[in-house]
Formats: structure tokens, sequence, C-alpha cells
């Protein structure tokens, strides 16, 4: 296909995705940004959101679509460099596999974590501890690319 770029997606503990795709859509730190091929070289950091790879090869986390592997992620680096877009990620889990119980089991912790008068750093940990839970559900329940996300 005229307009594929490699896509390798790693985590310390695995190497979650490997293989072409159109392009790829992350939650930059000031906003979502998408590579497609012959993008400039560049290494950028993002955040908790959607990571969407764009694909029109039948892949087992493919959406109903075929079209897009989406990805929850709680942040990382990304690296573009002659079409290969490499992505260290903190975590990235397939929406196909996300446990969604388990996800609202921990939403709902840190919601009441978030209650008491917590300050500083702890404050902090559960806020992203929440927000990271609700990025799973959206990616989940397929509301990720929609008006509803």
């Amino acid at each position: 296909m005229a307009d594929e770029l490699t896509v390798d997606i790693v985590t310390p503990d695995e190497h979650a995705y490997q293989g072409p795709a159109n392009g790829v859509r992350a939650p930059g730190v000031d906003g979502s940004f998408e590579v497609r091929k012959d993008h400039a070289p560049m290494i950028s950091a993002f955040g908790i959101g959607p990571l969407i790879v764009k694909t029109q090869a039948a892949h087992e986390y493919a959406d109903i679509h075929n079209d897009r592997i989406i990805f929850a992620t709680s942040g990382g680096f990304l690296e573009i460099v002659d079409n290969k877009v490499t992505v260290l990620a903190e975590t990235v889990e397939p929406a196909s596999e996300i446990d969604v119980e388990r996800a609202e089991s921990a939403e709902e912790r840190a919601r009441r974590r978030l209650e008491k008068e917590l300050e500083g750093e702890e404050r902090e940990k559960y806020e992203s501890a929440r927000e990271r839970a609700r990025n799973r559900l959206r990616v989940a329940m397929g509301k990720v690319g929609t008006r509803q996300s």
C-alpha cells in the first residue's frame, strides 16, 4: 500500500502491536495529533487518551469496520523516522481487551478518594487514576471519535 507507515507499539511489559498503517492518532500533551506517510521526523510526548492506528488490514484488535485499532493509553513518547512510528507507552490496552467492570471499579475508588480533602501529590495521583479509568471506559464503550466522547 502506497500510504503505509510501519507502527511499533511497546510498553515496559510487552510488544503490543507491530504492523502497517495508514496513520496514527495520538493524544498529544497539547492536543491530539495524527501522523501520516512522509511525516517529518519528530519525538513527541503524549498523555492519557486513545491511541488510534488506522489500517486497512484485518487485525485481531480492529473494530467492527476493520479500519482502525483503538488502544487506551496512559502516556509515553512517540518517535517518527522514515515512515516508522515507534510508540513507547507507559501502558496500552486494546479496546477489545478492556475489562469494563474493573475500569468502573477503578474510577469509583479514585472518585471516593478524591472526595476526601487530599492535597498535592496524593490528589494528583488519584486524579490521574480517575482519568485513566475514564479513558479506558470511553475506549471500551466505543465512544472514541464520536460526539459523545
